[in-house]
Parts: C-alpha cells; sequence; structure tokens
C-alpha cells in the first residue's frame, strides 16, 4: 500500500489540506509565496520539517516508489518547472535573507534525491542566473546551503 505522499505525488491522493499536488502547483505566485506547508508535500526529505512538524517525512520505500512511478516524477518534473517560473517573475526572494532561500535548499535536496542530480544542477543553474541578474544580493551562507544540496546525496 502506497503512502500518503506517494499518493499525492502520484495524483492520487491529497495533503494535509485537501489539495493535489496539481492544486498546489496551479497556485498563484501570491499564493505560493503566503502559504508555508506546500513544499514539505511538493518536495519531500527523508527528515522532519521544523517549519512544518505535521509534514510527511520521505521513507525508503517512498523513494523507491516514487522513482518508480511515472506520474510522480511527471508531478515532480511539473512541480520543478513552476518553481522556476515563480522565481523568475517574482523578486523579493533576491535579497540577503529570505525565507525562499530555505525552499530553494529543500526543493534542491528533494530533487537531487527523487529526479537525479542533473535536474537539481539545472534547477540551481536557473536560480543562480537570476542571482547573478539582481547583482548578487543572496548572502553567502544560503549560496553555500545550495550548492551542499546537491553534494549531499
Amino acid at each position: 500500500m502506497a503512502s500518503e505522499l506517494v499518493r499525492y505525488l502520484a495524483g492520487r491522493g491529497t495533503d494535509a489540506r485537501g489539495r493535489t499536488a496539481a492544486d498546489v502547483i496551479a497556485l498563484s505566485d501570491w499564493e505560493l509565496e503566503r502559504s508555508h506547508d506546500w513544499v514539505q508535500w511538493l518536495f519531500p526529505l527523508p527528515t522532519r520539517s521544523s517549519a512544518v512538524p505535521g509534514s510527511p517525512i520521505l521513507s525508503d520505500a517512498d523513494i523507491a516508489a516514487i522513482k518508480s512511478d511515472p506520474v510522480a516524477i511527471a508531478t515532480l518534473e511539473r512541480a520543478v518547472d513552476r518553481m522556476i517560473t515563480f522565481y523568475e517573475r517574482t523578486d523579493h526572494w533576491l535579497q540577503r535573507y529570505d525565507h525562499n532561500h530555505l525552499r530553494i535548499t529543500r526543493i534542491l535536496q528533494s530533487v537531487s534525491l527523487l529526479l537525479g542530480h542533473s535536474s537539481a544542477r539545472a534547477f540551481l543553474d536557473c536560480v543562480m542566473a537570476l542571482h547573478e541578474a539582481a547583482g548578487a544580493p543572496v548572502n553567502p551562507t544560503s549560496l553555500q546551503y545550495w550548492r551542499d544540496a546537491l553534494r549531499a546525496r
């Protein structure tokens, strides 16, 4: 039996607020920015979230199930594309400190784990291009977390 997280990413379940992954991917930029409980579902990790303690924790069985499910993989790919669009269309995160820096770290870790290093690298390249074009405003610690997220596999 698939976990609620696998069902969610495979389009057969909902998060704790009753939203499907497609619902979350379709949120407006403003809604993505204002809501803080979707990223743990769309980009899960095998560690407990301190920001949203009740969010799911990715198990080894979940990882295997997600990697073998073409619908879950497609959901993750759409989620990555949506976040690239979000970061391209918004610039409030392009400052020294912003909560989106933590989201970017999580996305990189999750994508590296579930879609592979090259997908995570492509996401980071997009984020870094936006950062550089804005005059490199993000603090060095966040940038290091992003680089480390690609190494932690």
